[in-house]
């Protein structure tokens, strides 16, 4: 989402770090097609993890959270140069076009499937909706947005009180709070993997963080964001160390946050809980704090993946499936092997516990991150030059 505001200038760190976590992201995805324990074992799990193999997927962590409330941040600032109904029509239709694009495209990237057997509804489908909804509610005064998008935050993990050992939970609440699996026609089936409602309070925070953000400039911009950033981080360990609310863990774990530093990090994603938002948003605060006038060659180089996210996250996904597919092949693994294994895989030509070694993962990752420069450094110029075409603004 574009970033330009009133007076013509960018808020350097929002491009900065909303690049930095795309390149992160593409970490994570490069691990599940390539990683040999991508399929069969998760490396968030204590008993079986190693150090780096941990921290390879919990930093990424960052990425949905901090892009989500970012866009939120977007959305205030393009506020400020657009009328409220502008705003609103914009929000409610390119999250619409997400949504369409997370059914079709996005889902296409990820399975290779041309008849669609499963039809994943992931973050594009999260980020779309929340746009949606806030399209909606910008009308309402500002307090009360930000009231919303607190309670929703802060309250939305008392519902895993009602959830506990439920399985008569239907789609719509799935869609809203609980990841599920449900059958459309035939073999055909809906992956509802990102509940939306977290996600669309977290977005309603990013907007009103959008207005001190904003309003402070230079060293005043920079105390605000320290001391908002360390006040939610510390909020979180508070929080993480008492032990009584925030996530569903709470609920079932017998093994205590300060057993083992992996304990202490280990949060729900699927939906964020309000532990998993203070333990990303809080530091990715503090990084803006530290890096908003950054100007060296290499924030300027992640900028640019941070001011096309988008175009980044749709061709990334592409180029890594089409690398995974040749390695498929190039194995020896025929189109009659793809098939059969495809009724069990997602993503189609991976086979369980086949697969590359971590530091491989890493040198592939760093490829295709390299690989894909040129094509954003060239799409950002194209938007640059070529604002007045409308339709730039939704990809």
């Amino acid at each position: 989402m574009n970033t330009l505001v009133t007076n013509k200038t960018r808020i350097q760190s929002i491009d900065l770090l909303r690049g930095l976590v795309m390149i992160i992201m593409a970490l994570d995805h490069t691990r599940d097609f390539f990683h040999a324990q991508a399929m069969t074992e998760d490396p968030l799990n204590a008993a079986t993890t190693t150090p780096m193999l941990y921290f390879t997927r919990w930093i990424t962590h960052f990425c949905a959270p901090v892009f989500v409330f970012l866009s939120g941040t977007s959305a205030y600032l393009q506020s400020l140069r657009k009328s409220k109904k502008e705003l609103s029509l914009f929000l409610i239709k390119r999250g619409l076009w997400l949504v369409l694009l997370e059914m079709t495209l996005i889902t296409f990237s990820f399975s290779f499937d041309i008849h669609f057997t499963v039809i994943a509804l992931q973050t594009i489908w999260s980020i779309g909706i929340s746009m949606i909804i806030l399209g909606c509610i910008i009308w309402l005064p500002f307090p009360v947005i930000f009231l919303c998008g607190l309670a929703i935050v802060f309250g939305h993990n008392l519902l895993d009180i009602y959830e506990k050992d439920r399985q008569d939970l239907n789609f719509l609440y799935s869609i809203m709070h609980r990841p599920g699996m449900y059958s459309l026609w035939g073999d055909h089936k809906l992956l509802a993997f990102y509940p939306f409602l977290p996600w669309a309070g977290l977005m309603m925070l990013g907007y009103c963080f959008g207005k001190p953000l904003y309003n402070n400039q230079g060293i005043e911009r920079k105390k605000t964001l320290m001391w908002l950033g360390l006040g939610v981080t510390l909020f979180f360990i508070l929080i993480r160390i008492l032990d009584v609310y925030g996530d569903p863990d709470v609920l079932t774990n017998n093994e205590k946050p300060l057993d083992s530093l992996y304990s202490f990090l280990e949060v729900s994603k699927y939906p964020p809980s309000l532990l998993y938002m203070c333990m990303t948003i809080g530091p990715a605060i503090i990084f803006m704090a530290f890096f908003d006038k950054a100007q060296g060659k290499l924030s300027k180089i992640i900028s640019v993946y941070g001011r096309v996210p988008f175009f980044y996250y749709i061709i990334h996904f592409y180029l890594l499936h089409a690398l995974a597919m040749l390695v498929f092949f190039a194995k020896g693994h025929s189109t009659e092997e793809q098939a059969k294994n495809a009724a069990n895989v997602i993503p189609n030509f991976l086979i369980p516990g086949e697969g590359f070694s971590l530091w491989v993962v890493y040198l592939i990752w760093i490829a295709v991150v390299v690989l894909l420069y040129p094509l954003c450094k060239w799409y950002d110029t194209y938007k640059t030059k070529n604002k007045e075409k409308w339709w730039l603004s939704y990809l």
